[in-house]
């Protein structure tokens, strides 16, 4: 076939005066041809194609392959015929009106030919599609190969895309369950700083519970919620038809070869979601393909025509409710949770969120743990068994939720000492009061006080309670926090109180405290004793505030020979106001078990001794016992009292004849049972004595 080239040289020797016999000798083309180019054909014309190729040995297999082909349509994709094994069914299987015995006798290369013109013939075209800014976002999951300091694992990406802009978003998340997707959309919006009206997805049933009709979806709950809170519409491509968003499939082609190329090596999920953000920035500073602007420039069209964020943060969980069983356990996604011992036995609700999971009891978060994908698998804080652990120290070395409890190696070392101290049983449980204290204090307070009590006596629970409650005190002055945690709050809790009781905070009482009670009742009793004697005046019309009173005198004079004895040891006593009283020798049977606090009491009361008339005796019921005030004068009862240690105010009181080292404050006295009915009386109808006194 001659070309261009020989047309060129052909006219060149014509114009150079060359005939054209010479010109068909020299070129060796015929006299026809050579006419041909010089009258006017311009440039060769190419060979002419047949209209039908005659196929003698495939002619009668066609309408076989037709079939073939037709019934591969209705076929799973990967179980439909190539071009090889349509030549082998034809060459191995007789059809019948086919000749040579039924079988294909011809080559490979006319199937193939004949296969891939019917193929072709009905491939699938489509129309360009173009979006308008803040109108649609496309998602969808990649998957990538990430190293990581335990070894190489499969990581799953989240992409979204604008369709405009082609503005990307990636996120690595640990599974695509709804809770990952919710996750990442919400992060997603917040990195765009905006909502676009749609949000295209596949048909992925972590999205789509349910594919109907058309394009009628049934969608996921939780991302329904979603759509709700930043109210886009959740639309759906048609099924097995992804070139409906092309976008975001060529981003996932990105990831894989761009980004994630050579394998990355990160030390955990954060950096790598860090260095996948870099590149989302990265990418708005490039022009996309058949685009003049930069990536960025049309982001911001994307977000200037979008919808703002909300006021609020979606919650991106999975909500479900739990009933907690005697292990103080709530599942979910077939993996168990630990509560509060005051939550056992209750209904809660689980959210399960992509990194943690939260549970909440009468709207109250009472647990968080970190997310476990494993199922089976046991989630345990050791602080929500430390109630039933006081009651069941032996769980401390059997169970695991203690044994493998990483504490620091001083809270072992008290253990042996608490033990070594006080025995085995009893060093457990002074060592489990001293870990109640984790569930009220942070870790580095108690740790602080175990290391600075490690002297011989630092073996000590209360001691190690008081130190650091006394530093939980101090904490709270200096921070001026008066929310700050009491020792006190978590047993509170685990009773069920509510946050606003455990709010109200009750200051620690010190001896200063109970030194103004003592001042109080020392003034407010004087004022009474006034107030009384001048009524008991005005009743009886008497000017003088000094008249004895006549039955405590006699009781006084008729009792001097029974106290004779002891009166100097008595006056003794009575030099100082914080003597010691010791128990008289006439005890009965009632006074055994009043505790240690019955065998020496701190007072400064008179001493009235039985008689041998009864009068102020064991057996008078109705003795009436007037207190002598500073003047000297008693006022008469008019109410009834209770009997008070009193100090050094009541020890400068006037002393008469016949007082020994107790006396008895009028106004604050108090009510005492009666030992031999076992009833509640007033102490000035009660009998006198010194059993009688407390």
């Amino acid at each position: 076939m001659l070309t261009v080239d020989d047309y060129g040289r052909i006219r060149r020797a014509h114009r150079d005066g060359m005939g054209i016999r010479e010109i068909a000798r020299r070129f060796h083309h015929s006299r026809q041809k050579v006419g041909q180019i010089l009258r006017g054909e311009s440039e060769p014309r190419p060979y002419a194609k047949r209209s039908g190729q005659s196929a003698p040995k495939l002619g009668p297999f066609k309408t076989r392959i037709l079939e073939i082909l037709k019934q591969d349509e209705s076929s799973p994709p990967k179980q439909r015929h190539t071009a090889m094994r349509i030549f082998e069914r034809l060459r191995d299987e007789d059809i019948e009106d086919a000749g040579d015995g039924g079988r294909y006798q011809g080559g490979y290369d006319s199937v193939r030919r004949f296969v891939k013109q019917h193929r072709e013939s009905k491939r699938e075209t489509f129309i360009p599609l173009d979006h308008d800014p803040g109108q649609r976002v496309e998602a969808d999951f990649g998957e990538i190969q990430v190293d990581f300091p335990e070894g190489r694992r499969k990581v799953n990406v989240l992409i979204l895309l604008w369709s405009y802009s082609n503005a990307p978003f990636a996120m690595a998340l640990p599974t695509q369950r709804t809770e990952a997707i919710l996750e990442g959309m919400t992060q997603a919006f917040e990195f765009f700083g905006c909502v676009p009206k749609e949000v295209w997805w596949d048909n992925p049933r972590t999205v789509a519970d349910a594919v109907l009709s058309g394009r009628e979806r049934k969608v996921n709950a939780r991302y329904a919620a979603l759509a709700s809170h930043f109210a886009f519409e959740p639309l759906f491509c048609l099924p097995a038809s992804g070139n409906e968003k092309p976008v975001v499939e060529n981003r996932v082609k990105t990831l894989e070869r761009k980004w994630s190329t050579p394998v990355p090596q990160m030390q955990d999920m954060a950096e790598l979601n860090e260095y996948l953000r870099e590149c989302c920035v990265r990418e708005r500073d490039r022009n996309s393909s058949g685009k003049t602007e930069a990536i960025g420039v049309r982001f911001e069209r994307d977000r200037g025509a979008s919808a703002t964020l909300p006021k609020h943060r979606f919650d991106p969980c999975l909500r479900q409710d739990a009933k907690v069983d005697k292990y103080q356990f709530s599942q979910f996604d077939n993996v168990s949770y630990s509560v509060p011992r005051h939550c056992a036995f209750q209904s809660v609700t689980v959210k399960a969120y992509v990194d943690r999971v939260e549970i909440v009891h009468q709207h109250t978060v009472v647990a968080t743990h970190p997310r476990s994908y494993e199922r089976g698998d046991q989630v345990l804080d050791p602080l929500h068994y430390l109630t039933t652990l006081e009651r069941r120290p032996a769980a401390l070395d059997h169970s695991n939720v203690y044994r493998n409890w990483k504490l620091p190696a001083v809270f072992l070392q008290l253990r042996e000492r608490l033990e070594d101290r006080l025995g085995a049983r009893a060093g457990v449980r002074q060592y489990v009061r001293v870990l109640q204290l984790l569930a009220s204090h942070p870790m580095q307070r108690v740790q602080s006080a175990i290391e600075q009590l490690r002297g011989p006596e630092g073996a000590d629970a209360d001691r190690i309670i008081r130190r650091v409650e006394g530093s939980a005190q101090r904490a709270r002055k200096s921070s001026g926090d008066p929310l700050e945690t009491s020792p006190t709050k978590s047993s509170l809790q685990d009773e069920g109180l509510r946050d606003e009781v455990l709010s109200v905070q009750v200051p620690v009482p010190g001896l200063n405290h109970f030194d103004q009670f003592l001042s109080t009742s020392t003034q407010g009793s004087h004022d009474d004793d006034h107030a009384e004697e001048n009524q008991q005046r005005n009743e009886r019309g008497e000017g003088s505030s000094t008249e004895p009173i006549s039955s405590t005198e006699s009781i006084s004079n008729e009792a001097a020979h029974h106290n004779s004895g002891n009166e100097q040891s008595s006056k003794e006593r009575c030099e100082s106001p914080a003597a010691e009283v010791q128990p008289e020798a006439t005890e009965t049977p009632h006074d055994e078990g009043r505790g240690e606090g019955s065998s020496s009491v701190q007072s400064d009361v008179r001493t009235i001794p039985a008689q041998t008339d009864g009068t102020g005796s064991v057996g008078s019921r109705q003795q009436h016992i007037e207190p002598t005030n500073q003047a000297g004068s008693v006022p008469r009862a008019q109410r009834p009292g209770h009997v008070r240690l009193l100090g050094a105010a009541v020890a400068q009181q006037t002393e008469g004849p016949g007082t020994g080292s107790r006396r008895l404050d009028y106004s604050t006295r108090q009510r005492l049972p009666d030992r031999s009915t076992r009833h509640w009386e007033d102490a000035s109808f009660d009998r006198i004595g010194p059993r009688r006194l407390s």
